[in-house]
């Protein structure tokens, strides 16, 4: 498999989450769906967290296995790190927007150009959504990052067959993960644009394609659990940050929502575990 037929294929793991985004625009359905809806972003989440500590811890077990404790200090240093980088910076991030006036865009750059028409319409609730929304996608970014580094890799050692399991695998996970981006919004009845739409399966789905061109041009482990670590203290954050809204709702149908969302990405796990066997 050559190094652009491995690209494409990375580019189209990647973007199987843009599957799940267009519930953004739908309105209709009772609270309790929507409520359901968020509780099955917050499964995704949850199960999704689970995955990410598996894999960056992983490394870490091997070199203490191996004996090397510099590589040891090393990913165990990196590791902490990003995982507060992950989880604290996003606190510090949420109380700049909250002390911003209403009116004032949720993002900068391309992200203040997506909202443009969209927030001078909402409440500060539905505002909140559309900012949660973003930060959802940016968490399972950083996640899908090391999901192309993982592609890219197993295809710059020579293992096809094990990257070619790895698209389809993280294809199928990364279309559940567009619900998991949508879910706050349809439980504040907010028909996101579509431009807000793109913006978000970009910076969700679009990392999957860079870490498959980076796993294609080098190997580092070191990377690789950096980029974890700060996907799982997102992913963290973004879970609680859920988890509030679901008391707020109602508790028992969020509930009930995330143990759907859970099965479902272990469902998704167990194909792909099942085609590698096979």
């Amino acid at each position: 498999m050559s190094t652009w037929e491995t690209i494409a294929l990375g580019a189209v793991a990647g973007f199987t989450i843009f599957i799940g985004l267009p519930l953004g625009r739908l309105r209709r359905g009772g609270s309790g769906l929507r409520t359901f809806l968020s509780g099955i972003s917050a499964g995704i989440l949850v199960f999704l967290l689970f995955e990410v500590f598996g894999q960056a811890i992983e490394p870490i077990e091997h070199a203490v296995e191996e004996g090397a404790w510099g590589e040891l200090a090393g990913l165990g240093l990196l590791f902490v790190a990003g995982f507060g980088v992950g989880l604290l910076s996003l606190v510090y991030f949420t109380r700049a927007l909250s002390g911003r006036r209403r009116g004032v865009s949720l993002g900068p750059g391309a992200m203040a150009v997506a909202e443009t028409g969209v927030t001078a319409q909402l409440d500060d609730q539905q505002r909140e959504a559309l900012r949660l929304g973003m930060v959802i996608a940016a968490g399972i970014g950083l996640h899908n990052f090391s999901e192309g580094l993982a592609i890219g890799q197993a295809a710059n050692a020579g293992e096809v067959s094990l990257a070619l399991l790895l698209v389809i695998g993280f294809a199928l996970h990364n279309a559940t993960e567009g619900f998991g981006i949508v879910g706050p919004l349809t439980a504040n009845r907010v028909r996101a644009s579509w431009g807000w739409l793109l913006l978000a399966g970009l910076i969700g789905g679009g990392p999957t394609f860079l870490g498959t061109i980076v796993g294609t041009a080098f190997t580092s482990v070191y990377v690789f659990v950096a980029f974890l670590a700060v996907a799982a203290g997102a992913i963290l954050y973004v879970v609680g940050e859920l988890f509030a809204s679901g008391r707020r709702l109602s508790w028992p149908i969020t509930l009930w929502g995330i143990f759907g969302g859970f099965v479902l990405g272990v469902i998704t796990e167990l194909v792909l575990e099942a085609a590698e066997h096979a």
